[in-house]
Formats: structure tokens, sequence, C-alpha cells
């Protein structure tokens, strides 16, 4: 499994506001150039993360993105979700019933747990926790 490159640079978009702290804002275009994203793709990104009450935007002489969380409360989880949609490492590993094969797949099992390791490794890892990396 591989998230988007969207995602990454969704990950990269809240660390360097995380490390920025609560309430400092930044300039889209102070973050497309630092962490290396082009600025049109960035803008959907943050459309995204806003929308996904992750982010606050605002325009203007002193406008710019800001956290809309403590960097605590925001996970890795939150940000890739809010960009990729739920993480799916196989159809039947989202949900019983999916896979034709479920009823007596010797992998069902090892699937489902691969996929609720890697939600709650994510759910885990907040970005106050790599602030100071």
């Amino acid at each position: 499994m591989q998230i988007t490159k969207q995602a990454d640079y969704a990950v990269r978009a809240v660390l360097y506001l995380a490390r920025l702290g609560i309430g400092n804002r930044a300039a889209t275009s102070k973050i497309a150039k630092d962490q290396h994203i082009p600025p049109s793709f960035l803008a959907k990104i943050i459309s995204q993360l806003s929308i996904a009450g992750l982010l606050h935007t605002s325009r203007g002489a002193h406008g710019g993105v800001t956290l809309a969380k403590k960097s605590e409360e925001i996970t890795l989880l939150d940000v890739v979700e809010s960009i990729d949609g739920p993480i799916r490492l196989n159809e039947c590993a989202h949900s019983d019933g999916m896979c034709t094969f479920s009823d007596d797949c010797p992998l069902v099992t090892i699937w489902q747990e691969a996929q609720r390791d890697l939600v709650n490794r994510l759910k885990g890892a907040t970005f106050d926790q790599f602030v100071t990396e």
C-alpha cells in the first residue's frame, strides 16, 4: 500500500503548520515553496483539509493557513483519510461479505488484522510527536 502523493503533501503541509504552532499563520505560497509542493496542487489540498476541519484559511493582507486544532489533536490518520478516504488494504479487510471467498478464505484474518494495526498506528500518531523531530 502506498498513500497518494496528495496525501503525502497534505501530511507535509500539516507538519509545517504544526511546527509554527497553534494560531500562527503561513501563506500557502510559502508552504508550497518550503515543502516543494506545486502551488495549485497545494491549494486543492488545503481546501480538503479545511473542509475536514483540520485547517482554517483566511484571505487578505493578514490571511493564510493555520491549524484548526492543536497538533496533539490531529492524527496522521485524520490527514491521510481526509485526502485519500478510508484506508483499505483489501476489500475483504474493510467489511465482511465483500469477498466471494470470505466464508472459507484463509487470508481474510491477516488482511483484517493488518488493516486494523495500520489504522491504529496512524490514529496513535499525532503531529505534536513530530514537531521536535
